[in-house]
């Protein structure tokens, strides 16, 4: 049997080890969490009609979308975890029918989508009441993924199937055909890794000779608690900006997130991360001072992004037993797990046929 060692234990690395052959691979997962973007995550899964240009990322997350059916089967995900419950999209007077129209087209490729359906403002408040009287457009295949539960329900999952977990830093080196992973109690030796560090992956590689196209972006998002008990068979809502309201369980909202370049890896939470989510927020609000009623929790995590903002996976050219994987950005809950399970694939059963879904490894990676 072979050992594989996982850095990084956010939503690829703890997929990709959920998935991983166990009567080939013995698996020990390296997790630092701390300011880990998965844990600090809830998402909308709903990509269909982003208007992003790189038609390889959209694949992507497409796929990543329709995937969601098999990971919820194959570890048994609890409402509490993922749901299904619509998106609603609020845009300008004028650009839902187009925005219709997209959707329409997209279906047809991805059936995903579900009903496409616009919506009167007085439907939208029914089926949020959250909002305010609002025309929007409504997809029953958009649905909701708390990363921090996900993380939690995979973790268990994991430690269950007799995976070694340990919560240290990990560095990185090469003796022969052997990885040794280096931690503060001590150094073991691996015949493969996969290395899903997300923005700490170009110190990991800097190790190795190579440089790495990664930067860190900070993300802030608010998780109020309110007493909406209802709330989680709300549908999410993507607001016209960069704001999305993501209804759960038991009253809690979560409303984010924050985009800030200059925040780096500080993991404090900032008034002005606050003030921003309230202006791009509460006009669509039916609770003008929302912001002020309800209590409120930061999240607060580092994201990976690339140049061209588009997530990479691959093994290293000149070493194939070990596998890189980051830059999923903002999009990381809709991609991460379909990622995590191709990785698997490679080390199960050698596939690798990922083209489609990204540019050439040689874009984001040199030595």
């Amino acid at each position: 049997m072979k050992k594989l060692a996982i850095i990084g234990g956010g939503i690829i690395g703890l997929t990709l080890a959920n998935y991983v052959d166990l009567e080939k691979y013995s698996v020990t997962i390296y997790d630092n969490p701390v300011g880990q973007a998965t844990k600090a995550s809830a998402g909308i899964i709903s990509p269909w009609l982003s208007k992003r240009r790189n038609k390889k990322w959209y694949q992507l997350a497409k796929d990543g979308a329709a995937f969601y059916t098999k990971l919820v089967q194959d570890f048994s995900l609890p409402a509490s975890v993922y749901q299904q419950t619509g998106t609603l999209i609020l845009r300008k007077d004028g650009e839902l029918s187009s925005l219709m129209q997209l959707a329409q087209e997209r279906k047809q490729t991805a059936p995903e989508i579900g009903e496409i359906e616009l919506l009167t403002a007085e439907q939208v408040t029914e089926k949020l009441p959250l909002l305010k009287a609002q025309p929007a457009l409504f997809i029953t295949g958009g649905g909701k993924l708390d990363g921090a539960s996900y993380l939690e329900t995979l973790r268990q999952r994991a430690l269950s199937n007799m995976i070694t977990i340990k919560a240290d830093t990990a560095n990185l080196s090469r003796s022969h055909e052997q990885w040794l992973i280096q931690t503060p109690n001590g150094t073991e030796s691996f015949d493969a890794v996969a290395l899903c560090a997300g923005p700490g992956l170009p110190s990991l590689l800097g190790s190795l000779g190579y440089t790495t196209d990664i930067r860190p972006q900070k993300g802030q998002l608010l998780a109020f608690d309110t007493p909406f008990t209802e709330s989680g068979s709300w549908p999410v809502a993507m607001l016209d900006g960069e704001s999305d309201l993501i209804p759960f369980e038991d009253g809690q909202i979560l409303v984010g997130a924050t985009h800030e370049n200059d925040g780096g890896f500080d993991l404090t939470p900032t008034e002005e991360a606050f003030s921003l989510l309230r202006q791009k927020t509460a006009p669509y609000l039916a609770e003008s001072s929302f912001f002020e009623n309800y209590p409120a929790v930061y999240r607060v995590g580092t994201r990976a992004y690339t140049s061209d903002f588009a997530p990479f996976f691959n093994y290293l050219p000149d070493a194939p037993s070990a596998v890189i994987a980051s830059g999923l950005g903002s999009s990381g809950l809709t991609t991460g797990p379909y990622i995590g399970f191709l990785l698997a694939q490679y080390f199960n059963e050698a596939k690798s046929d990922w083209q489609d879904y990204q540019k050439p490894i040689e874009t984001y990676l040199s030595k």
